[in-house]
């Protein structure tokens, strides 16, 4: 499974990077094309139209819900999410997303919110700005070396974020930490076959 990351061929890496979609219809989980199109394409448009980029509640919500859908469902941490106040995700969020490019500030600041934790906070991150922060995906995590067992916490998300920073690099060109995360995904999601809908 982890033949994707020891590689530094681009092409391979490029070729899981184009499958991504295709993987993630072939996981057989309800609403998952649809909410990982939205998060793709629609969400970081529209953050990026904002003067001040931020995220609205119902947005949060729908991250949740593609990360729950891509991943492990907590039905709890979807009900904490859908508990908070609509201008408090606006102004955390917008504060959040004001501390970039800093390593871990958006993330901590994000996960204050009810139900929301580095995981979820780093999706909207990763939205909001791809350069610099990768979505944190525990099956990306588990291929990585060094890292030991996955944690949900900021110090383990920073040691994530900076070894996907380091492999876009290496790669070179255009490529983001949000692309190596999607590759790898794309690799170890691909192999382990389509999931069943929970």
């Amino acid at each position: 499974m982890a033949s994707l990351w020891r590689s530094r061929d681009r092409t391979a890496w490029r070729d899981a990077l184009a499958r991504y979609p295709e993987v993630v219809a072939a996981q057989g989980v309800a609403r998952l094309a649809d909410l990982d199109r939205w998060y793709r394409n629609e969400l970081p448009a529209s953050i990026g139209s904002r003067a001040l980029p931020h995220v609205t509640h119902d947005e949060l919500v729908r991250v949740t819900e593609w990360k729950m859908a891509r991943g492990v469902w907590r039905a709890r941490n979807l009900v904490l999410v859908r508990g908070n106040d609509d201008q408090q995700v606006v102004e955390s969020s917008r504060s959040a997303l004001a501390a970039v490019p800093h390593p871990t500030l958006p993330i901590a600041t994000l996960s204050r919110l009810a139900g929301v934790g580095p995981a979820t906070a780093s999706a909207v991150a990763a939205a909001a700005s791809p350069a610099c922060y990768p979505f944190l995906d525990e099956l990306v995590a588990a291929v990585m070396p060094d890292l030991g067992p996955v944690a949900w916490t900021l110090g383990y998300y920073a040691r994530y974020a900076e070894g996907l920073r380091h492999r876009a690099k290496e790669l070179g060109d255009d490529w983001t930490p949000v692309m190596v995360e999607r590759s790898v995904w794309s690799d170890v999601g691909g192999k382990a076959g389509a999931r069943q809908a929970s």
